[in-house]
């Protein structure tokens, strides 16, 4: 007989643990479609998710939270990247080797989040594992150094990380955090120190980080640890943000200086505004430069590829620019353009998106992105083109 999910025991556990007490319980149940057009082939993954939400109050200044996920997949779970990638790339890997290039979707049922936030006098202390945003960017963050977005979809929630968070409110609009994230020693571990304050209509930030950076060297397979091989060295993060109004535009910018032990130092920056016409039409424009990344396309390779998929870096071309464009059409639709252009490469990607929430807590969300670009560059107009439909419900 099959085993019933783990998940599916822990909350029934909870819910009857929590049924009498002060505690919330909601969350959403998702039903998501991806498809991709590749050689006149279209594949397909299917996605259920559920999640589980809990928040409550355990004493006077004391509350807790945590999320449950459990999803699954159905369809193409077995992605070679290799069939996206051009044949210059392709081909500098061995025939035997292809296949480690798969990434695999297998089903996962996992805490996601679950902490403790105790509210003191001076300040507000957050234990375990929690999520962690930092920086003004919409698309890309180059504080950031616990999540990378999708840059198709950056605005889907973010994985909780484990870490402790001390917030202490300086002044009215002055905020000093730190957070430390433990590893396997104190060398390892990320240190955090941040201070917020606002001045007339812009809030200023200014961040020091010093955390292990964990790479992969995606050319080099090692047997023996059935992986490749793993760089990993310190990285030390100045940065600094703001976000406010100018002359009726809403402003960003973020800018963080990477100090390396091992590799090149690297900058990184993003700028950005939007604005929000009379007739509700929505525009952003957001521009994104990091070093890390490569102004000619014919330097990407499966390192850099593989790494941007695995999310170990934000981006292989050194310069990216986002527009969006959104406008409602009606109470319960809404109409959006993205154009999302690598500057160092010259393609383009454009993604039509449409959102209906025909009930307060049923919505339904689709994308389509088509790719125009030269073969080998990040859009690629032979890498395929594909898209997304979703709906959530909310309960």
């Amino acid at each position: 007989m099959k085993k019933s999910p783990i998940f599916l025991w822990i909350l029934i556990l909870v819910s009857s643990v929590f049924a009498q007490q002060n505690v919330e319980i909601f969350g959403y149940y998702e039903s998501q479609l991806m498809g991709a057009e590749l050689n006149n082939d279209f594949y397909q993954l299917y996605t259920n998710k559920l999640r589980v939400d809990l928040q409550g109050e355990i004493a006077d200044n004391v509350s807790f939270g945590a999320n449950f996920d459990y999803i699954t997949y159905h369809g193409k779970k077995q992605w070679n990247i290799l069939n996206f990638l051009a044949p210059e790339v392709v081909n500098s890997i061995p025939d035997q080797q292809r296949q480690l290039y798969t990434l695999p979707f297998e089903n996962r049922q996992f805490l996601d989040n679950a902490y403790l936030k105790i509210a003191f006098d001076w300040a507000d202390f957050t234990a375990g594992k929690q999520q962690i945003s930092l920086g003004t960017g919409y698309v890309w963050n180059p504080i950031d150094i616990f999540n990378v977005k999708d840059v198709l979809d950056p605005t889907y929630e973010q994985p909780g990380h484990n870490a402790l968070r001390l917030d202490i409110p300086i002044q009215i609009r002055s905020t000093l955090t730190t957070i430390y994230a433990p590893h396997d020693n104190w060398n390892n571990s990320t240190k955090l120190i941040q201070f917020k304050t606002g001045l007339s209509r812009f809030d200023f930030t200014f961040t020091a980080i010093e955390k292990e950076r964990v790479t992969h060297d995606y050319s080099q397979f090692i047997p023996s640890r059935q992986n490749f091989l793993e760089l990993s060295e310190k990285r030390q993060l100045l940065g600094f943000s703001t976000v406010g109004e100018l002359l009726g535009l809403g402003v960003y910018s973020e800018y963080a200086y990477n100090l390396m032990d091992d590799s090149d130092d690297f900058h990184e920056f993003v700028i950005g505004a939007n604005y929000t016409f009379e007739f509700q039409t929505y525009v952003m424009l957001e521009f994104y430069r990091s070093e890390l990344g490569k102004n000619n396309y014919h330097d990407y390779t499966i390192t850099e590829w593989m790494q941007q998929y695995t999310q170990e870096k934000k981006t292989i071309g050194q310069d990216q620019l986002y527009l969006m464009i959104d406008h409602p059409i009606t109470d319960y639709i809404n109409f959006g353009l993205t154009g999302i252009h690598c500057l160092s490469d010259n393609s383009l990607s454009l993604v039509p998106t449409l959102e209906y929430s025909f009930t307060q807590n049923t919505q339904i969300t689709m994308y389509l992105n088509t790719n125009f670009g030269k073969q080998g560059t990040m859009y690629a107009k032979d890498s395929g083109s594909g898209g997304m439909i979703r709906a959530r419900v909310y309960f």
